[in-house]
């Protein structure tokens, strides 16, 4: 083994060579540093100077500004650009011009401040100083501003009277325009009292009194009308077409009848004196369209609700009988949800009457007593109510099971021995409940808490709870 070792006189020159670049190196980072430390302090101080020679030029401005008299610039009704150093009167509308940057000056109120323009000299100095005004001068003013403000307040007023004189005529000018073109214009009043005729004259044709009847029936959903009908005669007229042995003519005219008994206690009053309950009762006790006594089952309906004595007398004419034999009917279960809504509205109507009563504490008002003396739950148990009502629940409709439940609900008290011994109802109740907790689940899915089919199931859950 043998070792070869470098030459002993090579090693001084390589240790000078490198203490040569060594020192080259540490004087190129002396220059640098020192080149870089001179920059920044010039950086540095540098705009300390420039900004204060401009703060020095902006104060020097602004004073010369301060003391300068400004030039009134009159603007005019299209836009001028404004020069620095003028002033602008008071009232002109100024604005920025964002594709120029100039500020750009016209007028406001173009009549106001052209008079006061043309009281002022052209070229005239606005001197600013607030000491050149005292406060004579400044109520003196005010008081030639407000008695102008008056005049032309005034002016104003007269100016646009005239205005309106132009735009809208005389009603009684109109009327002889019209006249002139034999138009004719007609009252509320006057329409139905041309109605009427038309439907009461005997060279109408059938269709023409149907169109009457139509038309009449659009004018008496408002209540005064309605009482203007009865007052010149025509509801009478209404009340006596119920004999027509024209279907459509019955229907129409209970069409008519039950839009103007809706919520109409003056109506109702002389209705019922005018013998329409025992005629609306006879038409649905009789061989009639399904159209016809639609109409006039709604008629019934108008005349009963909110009307307790009007109830008094259906019960005496045998009217749940009536209403027995119509539900019962082939064909007529949109007839049946109708009656079984009307019984749920006429009892709740006693109950909320009591309540009320028991609310103010007035133990015996008018409608009250009228009210104590309709017995109707005790008729319904007896024409066998609760059995029609209990068997309605087969309608395939969820509608109509909604009613049936909120009847049968108002009637457990009366017809609870009876519901009980139902084994039909039972088992109908019980389908239903099923049937309602499949679809109400199906609805907190979609996260519906208080969901319509949820509130079937809590009516049947009530019924199902009171039968126990």
């Amino acid at each position: 083994m043998s070792l070869t070792m470098a030459p002993q006189g090579l090693l001084p020159s390589r240790m000078a060579l490198r203490g040569m670049l060594l020192g080259l190196l540490m004087v190129s980072c002396f220059t640098f540093c020192s080149s870089h430390q001179n920059s920044k302090e010039f950086a540095l101080t540098n705009p300390e100077k420039s900004t204060t020679k401009e703060t020095e030029r902006k104060t020097k401005a602004k004073e010369e500004l301060d003391t300068k008299v400004l030039e009134v610039f009159h603007p005019t009704h299209e836009w001028q650009a404004l020069q620095p150093g003028q002033a602008v009167p008071a009232g002109s509308h100024v604005r920025l011009n964002l594709q120029t940057g100039a500020r750009e000056v016209k007028l406001q109120y173009g009549d106001k401040i052209q008079n006061n323009l043309k009281e002022s000299k052209k070229g005239k100095r606005l001197d600013i100083n607030t000491n050149a005004y005292t406060s004579q001068d400044l109520k003196s003013a005010l008081a030639k501003l407000k008695k102008g403000a008056e005049m032309e307040s005034s002016e104003e007023d007269k100016a646009r009277q005239a205005e309106v004189k132009q735009l809208f005529r005389p009603i009684e000018e109109l009327k002889k325009d019209f006249a002139e073109l034999n138009v004719v214009i007609e009252t509320d009043v006057q329409i139905m009292v041309r109605l009427i005729n038309k439907f009461n004259s005997s060279s109408s044709s059938l269709e023409e009194k149907i169109a009457a009847l139509f038309d009449l029936e659009y004018y008496v959903h408002q209540m005064d009308n309605a009482q203007d009908l009865l007052s010149f005669g025509g509801l009478q007229v209404v009340i006596n077409a119920l004999n027509s042995t024209e279907p459509l003519v019955k229907e129409y005219a209970a069409f008519v009848l039950g839009a103007a008994f809706s919520s109409n206690p003056k109506v109702q009053v002389e209705a019922i004196e005018g013998g329409a309950l025992q005629k609306l009762l006879v038409i649905l006790a009789t061989k009639q369209p399904l159209a016809t006594k639609k109409k006039v089952l709604f008629a019934l309906c108008s005349l009963l609700r909110h009307f307790p004595y009007a109830q008094q007398q259906f019960l005496k004419l045998g009217g749940l009988q009536v209403l027995r034999s119509l539900v019962q009917e082939k064909g007529t279960e949109v007839l049946a949800v109708r009656v079984v809504t009307l019984l749920y509205d006429l009892i709740t109507e006693k109950m909320f009457a009591e309540e009320e009563a028991e609310l103010t504490r007035e133990t015996s008002p008018e409608k009250l007593q009228q009210y104590r003396q309709v017995h109707l739950l005790p008729g319904l148990r007896e024409q066998g109510w609760c059995a029609i009502t209990a068997s309605l629940l087969a309608l395939p409709e969820h509608d109509a099971r909604e009613k049936v439940l909120q009847t049968l609900g108002t009637l457990l008290a009366t017809c609870q021995d009876h519901y009980r011994q139902d084994a039909q109802l039972s088992r109908t109740l019980a389908s239903l409940q099923a049937e309602y907790q499949a679809l109400a689940a199906l609805e907190l899915q979609d996260g519906e808490e208080e969901g319509y089919f949820q509130e079937l199931l809590g009516s049947i859950n009530s019924l199902l709870q009171g039968l126990r």
